[in-house]
């Protein structure tokens, strides 16, 4: 008999002190036993009691194995101590399948290798916990890829798909990961190992004759399939598209024409464009039966994987429609077109594309303001075949008399930007600010294409007639009948918790008269589980049940999943009585509601762990660890402000150590599709965590690095070669150390001049603005007319360089470049004498209170400048970012902090900018060469490398982006010893290998100081 686990959201104080002592003879065992991690500590526990679903439940502990044996290892030890196990890949599960009171195994971190290709029959052998995205990257050199594509491929993993039968856009020609899966290899409940591959009928017998548990899967399994069969033909939903219960109907057909078989003519032999689906083969396979199984049946260490061959050319046409219906009820004529897909976008989420800076740029597709529109897809072997479909659609629509605008798109670029939108639907929608949010429930409903816009209209109007649903959203697979319909409910109030059980009701009702599933790809999980009763009927699903129990007689996988589920308004991450605790906050974090429902955005649909693309999350590039995503930061702040852990943890070295390895990069504010600013909620979280603790010397003396430079260039300047040779020395670097620096770094080198002097000391017009008896006004050459409703007498083109700290005292020479080029161009240039600082190094050090002095002192000096339009331009990325990103929400004036923001641009920015309107374009040298770029995190999260890109090729500059993530340094991240060896793994990850691999006459350019020390630090 299984022990008895509770399902809570919450740790005690007495759990966060340690692992309890019932459980200290099972972590001891299987500490003893594996190679792989076992964690049992409260946080650990904390960090996968959430996956991307809306509940809660704490685990048992975490083992994360490093191959097959450990897997193995850990479900024997696992049976003999009578616990429920749960396998998880990267807990994207949207229904809530990869939480549950249980020892949860995660393959993600280390059994994530392909073990072989075959070319010529077109499969591979991989281990679980590679990600589908990097399985597919690493298969496009050999023309090859996996055909299901869910949205969440670059996180989702192999084993985590094959659970969840995972399938996405492509659907109508590839099928579902059933379709695709040949063989797996696994431990069955016992910790007993099997292989399931295709048998043929007539071998079952033999199979199952034996004492093991899987001759006893052999031998009972196909007589309770052939019992049920004449139920199977009657009742089972005739879609082809459908994740809801065990694959049975596979079985079925695999017993072939005999009895309890259905043969050929069966009913779910329906046609996958040109894919011949294994449901038609003469064979029982039980990976079929894994497929879509959520880890309720055995745990995989190996999966078979039928490839395709990519696609040789693709085209896209952005079909509009005035009301969402209306296109639904195209999908039957688009399908006649043969199309590779179409897929639904809907107004809502076009809306909420249309205002995050990301998205908002890829959005061209989308003309005038439709209810709808469908992205339709074709393949070609060549860009003329498919001008050709493309047109033939456009015919199609009009004749059947469909008049929206039908926009065409060929350029891989174009349609890499429509789709990457598409892909991020849920995460868009889930960038919603406040209460109410896009729930799930119903959001995977799929139904038969030529019923769909009926289904559609039933359910909107359904949920028109309740009051707590402000609104629906609705998106994603139409061609294959199956819409994400996201009704907007608050499930922390009783009514819309109401609601929401109402509505699911009414879909699963409207299922079965469809002939359609409750789900088409998410699953079942804690989300429909409870409604399979309701969807399959009596008798099937005491067929399920019967399925689980020969597979695991102890309900020890994964329980509570597929049958004998709770209600699905139960073991919620939030809920009625969900409450949190206020901190006073620096920042003002109006915009989001507070700084908990800033926390809160996160919902854990773990793009952060997204691998060999983007920027976010760097930490976890280097480390594959959960603890280092930016989820698992949300996640422990989260149940610290809501109590689900003691609020006390908020100060305690643990919650420190989650946040610790936020490089504050800013790539979760952009690639993050629901925004979570990370690095502005790390740096309120450190303010409160230094009050409680103290600041450490390192963060004091990085804070104090731009007054010490001013104290050292105002008193001791000859001294400064004296300063350099000791800070280079080994007893400073020993000091140095003990203050945190990690040995290996040399602080930068102080210049012999300032750049200001230098400026200053030049015979050309410009000058400085001063603050003199309380008013703005220029002084220097420039100072003839004071006019204080005009600052700058009658100004030709006048540009403020906003000189950054290490310009000013270390790089003066980048400064001075800039100089020299903007007045080479004929711009004017002012400095800002009395400018701050712009407070970065606070503001990432744990001290954003105390730099709100130096914010607002810059606010009042640049912003009567900015309100005449007058650019302030800024050469560190970082720092010029500061005055556009953080200072609306630490200044005292916000208003002239607004005003500032909108007219700070970057160095590249301003170049554009004015070269659109003639500038620059006398100046530039002939042929100047080939640069790789590698743009700063900040550059890329708040402006992206376009304007960078552009400048260089406005400059004659033949120019390639490293396609890298973050440099590692991230301001002073990577001068701390703690942080070193993580600092050079974020490089090595893309940037590194790059900057090795440039020609010996190509320029690297980087346009962040610590960018470039970390490239020269890392590999000259």
């Amino acid at each position: 008999m299984t022990h008895a686990i509770p399902s809570r959201s919450y740790l005690t104080a007495a759990e966060m002190a340690g692992p309890l002592a019932e459980s200290a003879d099972l972590l001891a065992e299987l500490q003893r036993t594996l190679l792989g991690e076992v964690r049992f500590d409260a946080y650990s526990r904390m960090l996968y009691s959430t996956d991307a679903s809306l509940y809660q439940i704490q685990p048992i502990g975490v083992v994360i194995p490093k191959n097959a044996d450990d897997i193995q290892a850990a479900m024997e030890i696992a049976a003999r101590h009578r616990i429920p196990v749960l396998p998880r890949g990267g807990g994207s599960s949207l229904a809530g399948q990869a939480v549950g009171a249980a020892l949860v195994i995660d393959t993600s971190k280390y059994m994530d290798r392909i073990l072989g290709v075959d070319e010529e029959a077109k499969s591979v052998r991989v281990q679980p916990g590679m990600t589908v995205g990097v399985l597919n990257a690493t298969l496009s050199k050999l023309g090859l890829m996996l055909g299901p594509d869910p949205a969440s491929a670059e996180r989702a993993t192999v084993g985590g798909s094959i659970g969840n039968n995972a399938t996405g856009s492509h659907s109508i020609l590839y099928g579902m990961m059933a379709d695709n899966v040949q063989e797996v290899a696994v431990v069955l409940a016992d910790g007993s190992a099997a292989r399931f591959g295709p048998v043929a009928p007539g071998d079952l017998a033999a199979k199952g004759r034996g004492d093991s548990l899987e001759s006893r899967i052999y031998r009972e399994l196909p007589e309770l399939v052939r019992g049920l069969r004449e139920q199977i033909i009657a009742r089972w939903p005739k879609h082809w598209r459908r994740a809801s219960g065990y694959n049975l109907d596979r079985l079925a057909a695999g017993l072939g024409s005999g009895e309890g078989g259905l043969g050929s003519g069966n009913p779910f032999n329906l046609p996958i464009s040109n894919l011949q689906s294994p449901i038609s083969n003469p064979s029982f396979n039980l990976a079929q039966l894994i497929t879509g199984s959520e880890g309720t049946l055995a745990a995989i260490s190996e999966a078979t994987l039928r490839l395709v061959a990519k696609p040789k050319k693709t085209g896209l046409a952005v079909v509009h429609f005035e009301r969402v219906i209306d296109a639904c009820a195209a999908i039957p004529a688009i399908l006649e077109t043969d199309p590779s897909a179409s897929e639904l976008l809907d107004k809502q989420l076009m809306d909420l594309a249309r205002v995050q800076p990301e998205w908002a740029k890829k959005m061209f597709f989308v003309e005038g303001d439709p209810e709808g529109v469908l992205l339709t897809e074709f393949y070609g072997e060549n860009e003329a075949e498919v001008e050709k479909k493309l047109a033939h659609l456009e015919d199609h629509l009009r004749r059947r008399g469909v008049k929206g605008i039908i926009r065409r798109y060929v350029q891989p670029q174009a349609q890499n930007d429509v789709w990457s939108v598409r892909k991020a639907g849920l995460n868009i929608l889930m960038g919603k600010r406040g209460e109410y949010k896009p729930i799930p429930g119903i959001e995977d409903v799929s139904v038969p294409p030529a019923v769909l816009a009926a289904y559609l209209e039933r359910i909107l109007n359904f949920a028109g007639t309740l009051p707590a649903a402000k609104g629906v959203a609705v998106y994603a697979h139409a061609s294959a009948g199956c819409l994400h319909v996201r009704p907007l409910l608050n499930v922390k109030a009783a009514d819309g918790i109401a609601a929401w059980q109402a509505l699911g009701d009414f879909a699963c009702d409207l299922a079965v008269e469809y002939g359609g599933a409750m789900t088409g790809e998410h699953g079942d999980g804690l989300q429909r589980s409870s409604l399979n009763p309701r969807l399959f009927g009596p008798e099937l699903y005491e067929g399920l049940r019967r399925t689980k129990a020969i597979f695991d007689p102890d309900n020890r996988m994964n329980p509570g999943k597929i049958v004998d589920a709770p209600p699905f308004t139960e073991n919620l991450r939030y809920g009625t009585d969900y409450q949190t605790i206020e901190l006073k906050s620096v920042y003002d974090w109006s915009s989001d509601g507070g700084f908990a429902p800033a926390v809160e955005m996160c919902n854990g649909a773990g793009v952060c762990r997204k691998l060999g693309a983007g920027t976010m999350c760097p930490s976890y590039h280097a480390t594959r660890d959960e603890r280092d995503t930016t989820r698992a930061r949300a996640n422990g702040l989260r149940n610290a402000l809501a109590g689900r852990i003691p609020h006390e943890e908020l100060y305690s070295p643990e919650m420190y150590g989650v946040m610790d390895l936020c490089l504050g990069c800013k790539a979760c504010k952009s690639e993050c599709p629901s925004a979570v600013d990370m690095a502005r909620i790390k740096s309120e979280y450190l303010v409160h965590y230094y009050r409680a603790n103290g600041l450490p010397l390192f963060n004091r003396m990085m804070g104090l690095l731009p007054t010490l430079n001013s104290l050292l260039y105002r008193t001791a300047r000859p001294l400064i070669p004296l300063v350099n040779a000791t800070l280079a020395s080994a007893p400073a670097k020993a000091v140095l150390e003990r203050i945190g620096v990690h040995p290996s770094r040399t602080l930068p080198k102080y210049a012999p001049d300032t750049f200001s002097n230098w400026f200053h000391k030049r015979q050309v017009a410009g000058g400085k603005l001063q603050v003199a008896g309380g008013k703005l006004q220029v002084a220097g050459d420039a100072a003839r007319n004071t006019d204080t409703q005009s600052p700058i007498p009658n100004p030709q083109s006048p540009v403020i360089l906003f000189h950054d700290t290490w310009a000013e005292y270390n790089h003066p020479e980048v400064a001075q470049a800039a100089v020299n080029v903007l007045e080479a161009a004929g711009y004017t240039v002012y400095l800002a004498e009395g400018r701050a600082c712009c407070g970065r190094p606070l503001i990432t050090g744990g001290q954003a209170d105390k730099a709100k002095a130096w914010v607002d002192q810059n606010v009042a000096l640049l912003a009567p400048y900015a309100a005449q339009g007058i650019p302030v331009v800024g050469i560190e990325p970082s720092c010029i970012l500061t005055l556009r990103d953080e200072y609306p929400a630490l200044a005292a004036d916000k208003e002239r902090a607004q005003i500032l923001a909108r007219n700070a641009l970057t160095f590249e920015e301003f170049v554009v900018r004015e070269a659109e309107k003639g500038g620059f374009a006398h100046i530039w040298r002939e042929t100047p060469g080939k640069v790789h770029l590698h743009g700063h995190c900040h550059a890329k999260a708040l402006v992206g490398n376009e304007a960078s890109v552009a400048a260089l090729k406005r400059a004659g500059y033949t120019v390639q982006v490293i396609p890298s993530g973050c440099c590692g340094m991230a301001g002073d991240f990577g001068y701390e010893k703690d942080h070193y060896e993580v600092s050079r793994t974020i490089g090595e990850d893309r940037l590194f290998p790059a900057v090795r691999a440039a020609g010996k006459d190509d320029l690297i350019v980087a346009s962040g100081t610590s960018c470039r020390d970390q490239i020269g630090h890392f590999t000259e």
